[in-house]
Order: C-alpha cells, then sequence, then structure tokens
C-alpha cells in the first residue's frame, strides 16, 4: 500500500515525495527523493532513491510540531524579530 500525499519540485528531473507507506505492517510517513525514469515505451516514471526518511506514522504529532516550528521561525524571520549572528 502507497499513497502519495505530496509531490515537491527539486531539480534536475528530481522530485521530493512525501507518501503514506508501509513496511513489514508498519505504516510509515515516508519523505524521499525520487528521480526521472523512462519506462520501455518512452513515458515518464519516477524511483526512489536511498535518499530520505522514513518515520512511523505514530510519529505523525511530532513531525507537525517541528513544521509548526519551522512555520513560527519563518514567520518571525519575515517580520525582522530574528537577530541574525554576524
Amino acid at each position: 500500500m502507497s499513497v502519495i500525499i505530496k509531490d515537491i519540485a527539486k531539480v534536475n528531473n528530481e522530485i521530493i515525495r512525501i507518501e503514506i507507506s508501509e513496511f513489514k505492517g508498519k505504516e510509515l510517513i515516508n519523505i524521499r527523493i525520487w528521480y526521472q525514469s523512462f519506462d520501455n515505451n518512452g513515458n515518464v516514471e519516477y524511483k526512489p532513491t536511498q535518499k530520505g526518511v522514513a518515520i512511523n506514522i505514530s510519529q505523525f504529532n511530532e513531525l507537525r510540531d517541528g513544521i509548526e516550528k519551522i512555520n513560527n521561525y519563518l514567520k518571525d524571520k519575515e517580520s525582522g524579530s530574528i537577530v541574525k549572528d554576524e
């Protein structure tokens, strides 16, 4: 089972794919780089690389917390609240 959540364009015919997958009976959040390839008919297909991370779906709240902290950091940076080191 695999459910694609989001593909994010990277560079040089690569994408970052976020998906829910299953491994050994456990659901995982899989964030991985995929590269562009062509099948025998010349159709584009993407294949996974080893570059990425898979975390147990039970850790979703921790991941969401981390993403929210990134969001807050970006808002603070945009507003000038963050002082840059020189």
